[in-house]
């Protein structure tokens, strides 16, 4: 299998992802990707993103006398970035890492001790010209405007309180306490079951 060269490790993440055209160029068969409907959020504001399906990978940290490897699974999503894949907290969970982002590189245990893995400054450089291209091309191209009139479409009311809480049908008022002169109360749902 081919080597990722531009990995994004987010600590902030709370999955990992994937690209379908990473997926191609590495060779991975399209029949090994698992179906899944399951959106995420954090892409793009107020947007869910609904992948492809999901593909457990071998991920390697290290060098051939000190290395460590995982299966991870990835969320595959079509749209374009210019990183080949972003590792989430799953993954420094699993390999137990620990970041250092001023000098932009893991550290995790190996077979032969620590491990310090992590790129160049000059090519985190280059990723993040890249990154700063590629949304100035989605910017001039008019794609921009039509996610924000998606997401002004979607966006929640602002008269509406986030934290307020409005009942659907086939809910009822109960006492929390009915001896308390507080009168206070929770909804629940008329339709569940008895358990």
């Amino acid at each position: 299998m081919k080597r990722l060269t531009k990995v994004l490790m987010d600590g902030g993440s709370s999955l990992n992802n994937t690209y379908a055209k990473t997926l191609y160029a590495m060779g991975v068969d399209r029949a090994r990707i698992q179906p899944t409907r399951v959106p995420f959020h954090g892409i793009m504001p107020e947007k869910q993103v609904v992948p492809l399906g999901q593909i457990d990978l071998p991920v390697t940290f290290g060098g051939p006398s000190n290395y460590r490897t995982e299966t991870l699974t990835f969320k595959v999503v079509e749209f374009h970035r210019t990183y080949h894949a972003i590792l989430g907290r799953p993954c420094y969970v699993k390999f137990m890492a620990v970041p250092n982002y001023t000098y932009l590189k893991p550290k995790m245990l190996g077979l032969g001790g620590v491990i310090t893995d992590g790129t160049s400054f000059q090519c985190t450089y280059e990723c993040e010209v890249e990154c700063c291209n590629h949304a100035a091309a989605i910017i001039t191209s008019g794609e921009l405007t039509a996610i924000r009139k998606e997401v002004t479409e979607e966006a929640p009311d602002p008269k509406r309180s986030t934290r307020s809480f409005e009942p659907v049908e086939g809910s009822k008022e109960v006492l929390i306490d009915p001896g308390s002169p507080e009168g206070k109360v929770v909804c629940i749902g008329t339709t569940l079951s008895s358990k």
